[in-house]
Formats: C-alpha cells, sequence, structure tokens
C-alpha cells in the first residue's frame, strides 16, 4: 500500500503541472511576484529561532508560496478553533500528548495500548460544526496526529517498529500497524467526517499534522522521542537548537539508512493522505520540525504538497519561511507584526489544547472577545483551543462559552468579520479595526459610561455615530482631546452586551483617519 500510495501522489503532481500548467514565463513571474512579498518570519518566533542554522531564509528559486488570494482568505479568517483530541483524551492528559513523556515505562507500554479500547461513541462531527457556527467561528483546526504517533485518519501507512519499554536489552521491536482510528472499536475516520460537515458549512479546514512521530522508531530522536541516541550528544545542532541529550531516555544504535528512509517515506506519505482524501484543505498545520540531516528531504515533500493543493497555507513549523503563516502560542503580540507573513494566535480555552474536566479553569467569553479584538485590531487572528474528553463530547462550559461568544458576534461582528487594521490601533485600552474601504472605523472600548472620550478618531463631519447592537444615534462632539460621546441613560441600564462594546464611525474613504 505504501508504494502505492505515494506513486499516486507522484502522480497527481505531474498530471497537475502538464495537464494546466502555466508556461515558463509565466512561472518566472509568478515567482518574481511571490519573491516581492517578502513572506517571512520574525526573527523572534521561536520555532524560527530553532531552526534557522539549516533552515535557509530564502526558499529555493523554484518555490511558490500559496497565491496571494489565499493568504488574504487567511486573513480574512479572524475567529477559529482549535481541536485537540486523541488517545490522550481517555486518560484526559494534561497538555495533549507531551505528557506521554513523563510516564513511567511502564505506564507508557500501557499507554500504547490504549487504542484497543478507544470508542468515542459521544462523537457527531454536525454536531460539533453546529457548535462553531453558533460561536462564529470560521475555520477549525483538527490533529490528525499528534506527537505520539495516533493517527486519528484512515491512514494506510504502518509502522514496522516501535519502542518496547519493557524489554530493557530489546528496546525496539517489530511491529505492522498503522496505529490509526481505524484499528479501535470505533473504526470511524473521524477526519473525513469533521471535513465533510465542514465543507457543508462552508467552515474551512486546518489540519494539524505533528513532523516527529513517538510510536514510529523509525522517527528517533527527533523533538523528544522516548528512543535517544548517542548523537544527540555528539552533534545538537542536527535535531534543532532546542533539543539536548537526556541520559534518562532509552538509549538506542544510531538510525540505519534504511531506517531514515522508510521515516522520510511515511512521514510524506501522510501528508499526501490528508492532501488528496479530504477535498479542499485550506491550511496544514505542521508542529515541531525534523532535523537538518533530512531537511533535503523533508522541502522535498513541501514541494509535493504544494503541488497537490497549490493554495494550501502551510504552517510554518519546521520548514521555515517555506510557510505561509505562523502562530504566536499562548500570547497576543504586543504589536502589529512587522512582516507580511499573516499570523494567527493560538490560545487554549483551559488549562492547555486537550481536555480539561475543571470548570474553573475555562477563561470565559470575556477572555476570548478580548483577545480576538486585540489580535484582529493587529492584523492577525485568534484560535482558541478546546478538547473533547474520551467520549468525543466537550466540556458543557466551554460549549457555553463559546456559544456566548458566538452571541456577541452576533452583536459586533460587523466590527470584526471582514475588517482590517488601522494604521493607529490602539487608543489607551481602545482597540480599532476598520472596513476595508477604509469609509468606517470600529472602536473597541471596555467600559461603559456616560462620557467617553476618544482621542485617535477623527469621524467625517456631520456624520451619525452608531453602537453596535443599539438602534439610536450616539451623541458626539469635538473636543481639544478628541471626540466625546454621550451615552444616553437607557443605553447604561440596558446594555446590548456584557463585554467590549463597539461604536462606529464614518471617517470617509481615505486610508488612514487614526
Amino acid at each position: 500500500m505504501n508504494v502505492k500510495i505515494i506513486t499516486t501522489c507522484i502522480a497527481l503532481s505531474a498530471l497537475m503541472l502538464t495537464a494546466c500548467g502555466p508556461s515558463a514565463k509565466e512561472i518566472e513571474e509568478a515567482l518574481k511576484k511571490d519573491r516581492a512579498r517578502n513572506i517571512t518570519l520574525p526573527k523572534n518566533d521561536y520555532h524560527y529561532k530553532v531552526t534557522k542554522d539549516y533552515i535557509e531564509d530564502e526558499p529555493d528559486a523554484d518555490y511558490l508560496h500559496a497565491s496571494e488570494a489565499a493568504h488574504e482568505a487567511f486573513r480574512d479568517i479572524k475567529f477559529a478553533v482549535r481541536i485537540h483530541w486523541g488517545i490522550y483524551s481517555i486518560w484526559e492528559m494534561n497538555g495533549e500528548s507531551w505528557g506521554f513523556l513523563n510516564l513511567s515505562d511502564v505506564r507508557k507500554a500501557e499507554y500504547n495500548e490504549l487504542y484497543k479500547t478507544f470508542n468515542p461513541t459521544g462523537f457527531d462531527a454536525n454536531e460539533w460544526m453546529d457548535l462553531f457556527r453558533r460561536a462564529g467561528i470560521q475555520c477549525m483546526a483538527f490533529t490528525t496526529k499528534h506527537h505520539e504517533g495516533f493517527s486519528m485518519y484512515d491512514t494506510k501507512t504502518q509502522v514496522v517498529q516501535r519502542a518496547d519499554y519493557i524489554d530493557s536489552l530489546n528496546p525496539i521491536e517489530q511491529c505492522h500497524l498503522a496505529y490509526s482510528i481505524m484499528e479501535t472499536p470505533f473504526k470511524r475516520d473521524v477526519v473525513k467526517e469533521l471535513c465533510d460537515a465542514a465543507h457543508e458549512r462552508n467552515i474551512k479546514i486546518d489540519l494539524y499534522f505533528s513532523h516527529p512521530d513517538w510510536y514510529d522508531a523509525d522517527f528517533r530522536p527527533y523533538n523528544g522521542h522516548p528512543l535517544t541516541t548517542l548523537s544527540v550528544k555528539t552533534n545538537t545542532a542536527m535535531y534543532g537548537n532546542d533539543i539536548h541529550f537526556d541520559s534518562t531516555k532509552i538509549m538506542t544504535e544510531e538510525r540505519m539508512p534504511e531506517e531514515t528512509a522508510r521515516m522520510v517515506k511515511r512521514h510524506r506519505e501522510q501528508l499526501c493522505e490528508l492532501l488528496t482524501n479530504y477535498g479542499k484543505i485550506d491550511m496544514i498545520c505542521l508542529d515541531q520540525w525534523l532535523g537538518q540531516d533530512v531537511w533535503e528531504e523533508t522541502k522535498k515533500t513541501v514541494k509535493m504538497m504544494r503541488k497537490l493543493q497549490p493554495d494550501v497555507m502551510l504552517r510554518c513549523r519546521g520548514i521555515g519561511n517555506y510557510g505561509d503563516y505562523y502562530t504566536p502560542e499562548q500570547f497576543v503580540p504586543e504589536s502589529k507584526e512587522n512582516t507580511n507573513m499573516p499570523w494567527m494566535t493560538i490560545y487554549p480555552l483551559g488549562r492547555s489544547f486537550s481536555y480539561d474536566r475543571d470548570s474553573a479553569h475555562y477563561r470565559g467569553a470575556g477572555w476570548i472577545i478580548r483577545n480576538l479584538i486585540d489580535a484582529v485590531a493587529k492584523g492577525g487572528s485568534f484560535m482558541v483551543g478546546i478538547g473533547p474528553n474520551g467520549t468525543g463530547k466537550f466540556h458543557p462550559t466551554a460549549v457555553a462559552q463559546l456559544e456566548e461568544t458566538g452571541r456577541w458576534l452576533d452583536l459586533n461582528g460587523e466590527g470584526i468579520f471582514n475588517s482590517s487594521p488601522c494604521e493607529v490601533w490602539k487608543d489607551g485600552k481602545t482597540r480599532f479595526t476598520q472596513t476595508k474601504d477604509h469609509k468606517y472605523v470600529y472602536a473597541f472600548v471596555d467600559t461603559l459610561k456616560a462620557e467617553i472620550t476618544i482621542a485617535a478618531v477623527t469621524p467625517k463631519e456631520n456624520s451619525k455615530v452608531r453602537m453596535l447592537g443599539y438602534e439610536k444615534d450616539i451623541e458626539w462632539m469635538y473636543t481639544d482631546t478628541g471626540i466625546t460621546l454621550t451615552l444616553p441613560s437607557e443605553l447604561l441600564e440596558n446594555r446590548p452586551c456584557k463585554y467590549a462594546w463597539a461604536f462606529k464611525f464614518e471617517v470617509g474613504n481615505q486610508k488612514s483617519h487614526i
């Protein structure tokens, strides 16, 4: 099956190039235009820093990013959701599969057998998507495979050797399985069901995929793999600047060339499957990285992905400036970013991106809304992270907070969706967005009182000022410190929402008014 899959990928790529491929001149012009777009990561991005010693800043001369239209469509996604779900949800492990590394060898062995009992009969893709629609979510990201190696979709690839945590003398054992959802009692392709439901509702699709794989021994010793080798100690730079030798891990022989070839092949085939079996995919959310020793092969995989779906947006992790977007994690950048590469903040609603049973840990709709406004005002997007439990159900508190956010967006989404950032994006705690034609500016304030002064906005003379969710005009006047809004008592006593009130100003058809 492996040979068939990769052959199909290569054939599809060739077909795309020959059947309707552009001329040499068109390719040359496209490449020139792509370079002029200057799609580069900020130098302080964590995943840029750990791989910058072997991933070149300037992509190969024959490489094209996703089109400008695809980048613009990405920027139009303002609010998204990230779902981390896997067999780690059975044990409700905090931190997705990262908790696997802290388990004893006995518990690791037990974990690797959990798939035999995974039967999430509460999972309903349509129910999930209907929730996301109510929440105002435009894009869904889903973990097809996290670091511990379990595939949540019908992969035809096979793992042929894995760690044996019980036999210390022979730490690698032979096996022959996909290690996927299709080998569980559930036997349903979760990714297919989610993609089908998302396509039906016009929700964009972002498929998360981990470069490293801790189940497959061929992937040792990349990115925290429980199986390590002496080369990590003697040549740390090969594996990225954040990888260090750990003597507590299981020591094995160095990876042989045939093992490396199998790893590269399986990694490539799985990404091929995701881009050929589930219709249009808007984003591939790559995570972590492999190493310098296989970078040239990884680059070939990236180029294959680009041929399969030219406009798929690729997250930059592990591929540097070959990526199309990056994701500040658990923070919104302090200011507007000085890069042309689009960004989307990813932030868990609970303690981590996976299921959290404690309702007290969920941060609330107000927290989502404040971060959403802040990110959008700075030209980015906001992706909130939640995870279902082992049965496939989200925590009721997470559901309630998403639905409350959706009700806020029903009133205020006009200032979020299809907006663009203003040149001056803040005035104290007030955040600004504007319509793409620059005719209207939206000011989001976090406190309502009888008089509100905003210094940065210059409304069009004699124009109306409105609060989203309130039908009457708001009185306003020019002052020495900006403009002052006078709010009626009926509005203060009957506020249309609980958080972040938006005022809409007509400012004319110029590019910069604030």
